[in-house]
């Protein structure tokens, strides 16, 4: 069982002897989905670590855009509801990184890679990739990482 997975059903008894009921309904309904996820399909997969963040940004998503939508509709109540929802949510999410941190994220493995070999070209883009997605995963933007090592591999 991943960490995080045990980590939300942990805080589900500490949220129940707290008397927190938004963050213990939003935790047991991200755990629902958790167990849904992991049992459709033919066959039943345990999610990990990575595939549980994946799911907790577009819970936390999901919770922001109905919150918007509410507060279009002047349902103030209901947007504050989503978005103490999104919070609780967002807790259990990785620190973001800067676009800074994520640039030199790919820098070093970009050079780890280059001292191992030749240097890189576009056509090893995907190498590279492989090796930088577990690091920066669910902290920054994968389409803005791709551009980051586009140019980098491209000599920009």
């Amino acid at each position: 069982m991943s960490t995080l997975k045990q980590q939300l059903k942990a805080d589900v008894v500490a949220h129940m002897k707290d008397g927190n009921k938004v963050a213990l309904a939003t935790v047991r309904n991200v755990l629902g989905e958790i167990e849904t996820r992991e049992k459709s399909g033919k066959a039943p997969v345990e999610l990990d670590d990575l595939q549980v963040t994946s799911l907790l940004q577009k819970e936390a998503a999901r919770r922001r855009e109905t919150a918007a939508i509410y507060t279009e509709a002047g349902e103030t109540a209901r947007a504050e509801a989503e978005i103490a929802e999104a919070q609780v949510v967002e807790t259990y999410l990785p620190q973001p990184l800067s676009e800074a941190e994520a640039e030199g994220i790919v820098q070093d493995v970009i050079a780890e890679l280059e001292a191992a070999g030749e240097p890189l070209t576009l056509r090893q883009m995907g190498q590279a990739m492989k090796s930088i997605t577990p690091r920066i995963a669910g902290r920054f933007d994968g389409k803005a990482v791709s551009d980051m090592v586009r140019r980098r591999l491209s000599g920009q």
